[in-house]
């Protein structure tokens, strides 16, 4: 494929902000753009995420004016009344989405430049700013940071959930570690990093989204200028504590985790290797980032692995990135032609054994990488 690029996805530590972060960063026109798949609301899971989210920041913060980063499709934003609220929203597939549903949305990546379009075009002072799995993806933080702080209202709240580093080094999931994701996020890097542009965090909340994730709540640092000084809540010195015990701060940390992916993927590898030595069919659950990073890593092809399962119409009939296995819609393909999956999106786990029963009490096994390379049923 002449127009195929691939990343180089090295892995980096910050030693003054302990921040985490792949070392090359790829151009976001490359990824965000019109031709962008993930759409949110193929997701049962995570449409049932948002609304409950949606709904319980309504409950707490009561917010008039709201405004969401990274809108995708409007699943969080539809939950609001849309004269008080704006998207922001790169992918301007999407973008076109919520601009019909009624929601103004900006068709821009999020700067303090565009913060102060907004700003100009009258939109002052957000009582609550929300991003999901989108504040990762941008590389500069200290911009993004003060952009937010621009148009965050004195009270206001800033809530952003995005992958929890501790859990992925825990649960040794590094195919959390891709191109749209530049950074991974500790609460002590952020920390470190949100107080230097004037913001603070005073709540976590540790989430399973996405196979472990942080919903970090974050307001202006307290100054004569505002009325009201949240207080930093027990869940934030928690949430310091365990990464500090865990080691976090620490490089050698980080080296052993080198190690421990290494050895999941030469397991992997013997374990497909073996598989089809003895004449046993594997498929491939979900064509996700994640799956695509494994795929990669491992030197994994259709030889090992003969096609790849997805609901998403705009990745069927494709082929999956670097390894070429295809992509097949899931209702085209008979799972219990084969003995094995490969959970691609292993972190719905539950919902696809559950959904897949039948191909379970059939005899399939599933495969997985997360925490460690086993077969179960």
């Amino acid at each position: 494929f002449d127009d195929e690029f691939l990343f180089d996805l090295k892995v980096v530590f910050n030693t003054e902000s302990k921040l985490v972060s792949i070392k090359k960063f790829v151009d976001p026109e490359r990824i965000f753009n019109e031709d962008y798949p993930y759409t949110t609301s193929n997701s049962f899971p995570m449409v049932k995420h948002f609304k409950e989210t949606a709904e319980m920041l309504m409950k707490e913060f009561n917010p008039l004016t709201v405004m969401e980063i990274g809108s995708n499709d409007g699943v969080f934003l539809k939950n609001w009344a849309n004269d008080y609220t704006i998207g922001v929203e790169p992918c301007s597939n999407f973008a076109k989405v919520t601009k019909d549903m009624g929601y103004q949305t900006y068709n821009d990546f999020w700067t303090t430049n565009l913060s102060e379009k907004i700003k100009s075009d009258g939109h002052v002072d957000f009582d609550l700013i929300y991003a999901a799995n989108c504040i990762c993806h941008i590389h500069d933080l200290d911009d993004t940071f003060k952009a937010v702080k621009n148009l965050l209202s004195k009270d206001g709240v800033f809530v952003f959930e995005d992958p929890s580093l501790l859990r992925i080094l825990e649960r040794n999931s590094y195919d959390q570690i891709y191109d749209e994701h530049p950074y991974i996020f500790s609460i002590t890097a952020l920390d470190n990093i949100l107080k230097k542009n004037g913001l603070k965090i005073f709540r976590v909340e540790n989430l399973s989204v996405h196979g472990g994730s942080n919903r970090v709540y974050v307001s202006h640092l307290p100054s004569h200028t505002f009325l009201r000084n949240r207080p930093v809540e027990m869940s934030v010195r928690e949430n310091l504590q365990e990464e500090y015990d865990f080691g976090i701060d620490n490089f050698q940390t980080y080296e052993i985790f080198s190690e421990r992916v290494n050895k999941s993927k030469k397991d992997l590898v013997e374990l497909l290797t073996k598989l089809k030595d003895e004449g046993k069919r594997v498929v491939s659950i979900g064509a996700t980032s994640k799956s695509t990073t494994v795929f990669n890593y491992c030197g994994i092809d259709e030889s090992l692995i003969e096609c790849i399962t997805d609901t998403t119409p705009d990745k069927q009939g494709l082929l999956a990135p670097g390894s070429h296995i295809p992509v097949v819609d899931r209702e085209s393909v008979n799972l219990n032609d084969y003995d094995y999956a490969f959970l691609g999106a292993w972190n719905f786990k539950d919902v696809i054994a559950n959904k897949e029963r039948e191909f379970v009490e059939s005899g399939g096994k599933f495969i997985t990488h997360v925490p460690e390379v086993m077969v179960f049923s």
